[in-house]
């Protein structure tokens, strides 16, 4: 039997598919992230397909059902057809081979005549499993109707410990044990984040060579403990602690967000970066604190700056208040010229 209709599938892109172990050396693993291991040698984690019940009905998150709530609320009536489509043609794909059971994806008894992809079918999907360890375990889709199956499964959120995508795994909370490795997905996401950092490393080398002073800014408006950078801080070191912070290694683990705050920061002007980065010392040193109300308030003088950080820097920069910034300013200093 041919595969012509599956190898045309949009969800089956070129490049090989696998499960990958997802390894992050700036997340605590048990010790293993030391010797750059997701798993111990030898262990597999097996999960069987996941299901919720609704109305005493379980139906499983196989990525086949077009009335699941991701494919109900597609915003856009085109992409949501398209999907529908794109779901009818697989599961009739899907039991034509592993049932005899050949069904018209236009028919509008279509859910009623399919006999083993319906998502409350217990004793098919309930056999479902993934059993993944160390080594990538490779998928083919186009050839093996079971791997097709658990490909749409993972990326309907079917298996808690395997994350749709590289990015995905990348940006959970709480990282996966596995991520779905889709070649050109994941190469595409890994280029781009080393050109958010490259970019970074870049910039950092432009201000190292001609603009300390707003280096110093920098690092103390990005690195949490802003404190430890004064007037007197080598460049050496403003240099070596934003490379570390950049590649997520400082007080920010993830190297893209790290980049890109670095690149945010770069982008504003002195006046800016100079009014943060007293804000945040003024906190420091209890210039400034927040009140019961919620507000932001200049001890000395107790004048009423806003309730956040951003809303203080406004305020100082009003020229109403000159005066509170001056008096501000040279209390501040004062630390950063010891």
């Amino acid at each position: 039997m041919s595969f012509t209709l599956i190898e045309q599938n949009p969800a089956i892109k070129k490049g090989p598919i696998a499960i990958k172990p997802y390894f992050n050396s700036n997340v605590q693993n048990m010790g293993l992230e030391k010797y750059g291991l997701a798993l111990y040698d030898g262990v597999h984690h097996e999960e069987q397909l996941a299901c919720v019940e609704l109305n005493g009905i379980s139906r499983y998150l196989t990525g086949l059902n077009e009335f699941a709530p991701d494919v109900k609320l597609i915003p856009d009536p085109e992409q949501r057809e398209a999907k529908v489509k794109e779901i009818r043609t697989t599961v009739c794909q899907l039991e034509k081979e592993l049932a005899a059971n050949v069904i018209n994806p236009e028919d509008p008894e279509f859910w009623n005549k399919v006999k083993l992809l319906r998502p409350d079918n217990h004793e098919f999907w309930s056999k479902i499993t993934l059993r993944c360890g160390n080594e990538p375990l490779f998928l083919e889709p186009a050839k093996d109707p079971y791997d097709l199956i658990k490909l749409y499964a993972i990326q309907a959120g079917g298996f808690s410990i395997i994350a749709k995508s590289y990015e995905e795994a990348r940006t959970r909370q709480k990282p996966p044990k596995f991520y779905l490795d889709k070649y050109e997905d994941t190469v595409s996401t890994k280029t781009e984040s080393k050109k958010i950092r490259n970019k970074a490393l870049s910039e950092l080398q432009k201000l190292f060579d001609k603009n300390t002073n707003k280096l110093l800014y920098i690092a103390k408006v990005v690195d949490v403990t802003s404190v430890q950078y004064k007037k007197s801080t080598p460049t050496d070191v403003l240099y070596d602690n934003m490379d570390t912070f950049i590649n997520g290694q400082g007080s920010e683990k993830n190297a893209n967000r790290a980049a890109q705050m670095f690149l945010d920061a770069a982008n504003q002007d002195m006046e800016s970066l100079k009014l943060r980065s007293i804000v945040k010392d003024a906190t420091y040193y209890k210039l400034i604190a927040t009140k019961a109300d919620g507000f932001i308030y200049e001890v000395s003088s107790g004048a009423m700056m806003g309730r956040t950080p951003s809303e203080v820097v406004e305020y100082l920069k009003n020229p109403l208040n000159e005066e509170i910034l001056v008096n501000l300013t040279k209390k501040v200093e004062k630390y950063w010229n010891q």
